[in-house]
């Protein structure tokens, strides 16, 4: 069966699904979206995806033509057609159709696309003996520019981060901030754990607030672990005993080598095995 793929209200067969050539998000980059994943057909954490996108749209100035509880519906109404169990979830809101300049107040029909699809963002053996990455001479966008904390559609910055990771046999590149500070990698949030306490980038480095980021920090709480949200530079990561990343499509893994640096035993370590335990545990919990 073609996967089928929700637009504006209807859905069309994944070769038919298109919008127009002068949606200015395919033009400009200007719209926003979420990245979602399913367990056992359910959605993880839907209600908290939905509002980061609503916020991202509001700071762009973008009204989403629906209800957050109909978008809700349509992302779950859209699995559900797809017969996906354990399933990635994009969903985008562009500005819509206008003309050949950047006037946002030229556009019509902002477009709400729901796809749904399987992913498998690394191979399996990575997450049992973890991933080597590098730092990427592409800093983060400025805060003041863009702030990271709106999922727009223009992710040239680190995408032009992930080609200089994988220039260097790397799936992964560690980006910094316009201060020389540790933002987070292309696509997941950092964490270290030094000295048997959990540390990651602060709100205020240039950081997308990630909602598995925020679920870790839940469990590792609860685990009894001091977490620290602070400012870092590469001198925390190369000295640290461990070091993961997190994010929707990752969920948890491990990073063993930074910059051509072992990271503590070159294996992952104890406390980051035990949050990926946790972690699954959460996802049966709550799907």
């Amino acid at each position: 069966m073609s996967p089928k793929v929700y637009i504006s209200g209807k859905l069309y067969g994944k070769n038919d699904a298109s919008i127009s050539v002068f949606d200015h998000g395919l033009l400009y980059g200007d719209g926003v979206f979420e990245g979602i994943r399913s367990y056992s057909g359910k959605v993880f954490r839907l209600q908290q995806h939905v509002d980061r996108l609503y916020d991202s749209a509001s700071a762009i100035f973008l009204q989403i033509p629906m209800a957050r509880e109909e978008m809700a519906r349509a992302i779950v109404d859209t699995l559900a057609v797809n017969k996906l169990v354990d399933a990635y979830i994009r969903v985008v809101v562009t500005r819509g159709a206008g003309g050949l300049g950047l006037d946002p107040r030229k556009t019509t029909d902002p477009q709400v696309i729901i796809i749904t699809d399987q992913i498998s963002l690394y191979p399996e053996e990575l997450y049992e003996h973890g991933l080597k990455i590098i730092t990427a001479g592409t800093t983060r966008n400025h805060p003041n520019a863009l702030n990271p904390r709106i999922k727009s559609l223009n992710y040239l910055n680190n995408i032009l981060a992930k080609i200089e990771g994988t220039n260097s046999g790397c799936l992964e590149a560690l980006m910094l901030n316009h201060k020389g500070e540790i933002a987070e990698c292309t696509g997941d949030n950092v964490f270290i754990v030094t000295r048997g306490i959990l540390h990651t980038p602060s709100i205020d480095s240039g950081i997308l607030k990630g909602i598995t980021r925020d679920a870790v920090i839940e469990l590792a709480r609860s685990a009894g672990l001091t977490v620290v949200e602070r400012t870092m530079d590469r001198y925390d990561v190369y000295t640290a005993d461990e070091c993961f990343l997190t994010g929707t499509a990752a969920e948890l893994i491990a990073v063993v080598e930074c910059d051509g640096r072992m990271l503590g035993s070159g294996r992952p370590g104890p406390i980051t095995r035990d949050l990926r335990q946790r972690f699954g545990s959460l996802v049966r919990e709550e799907c």
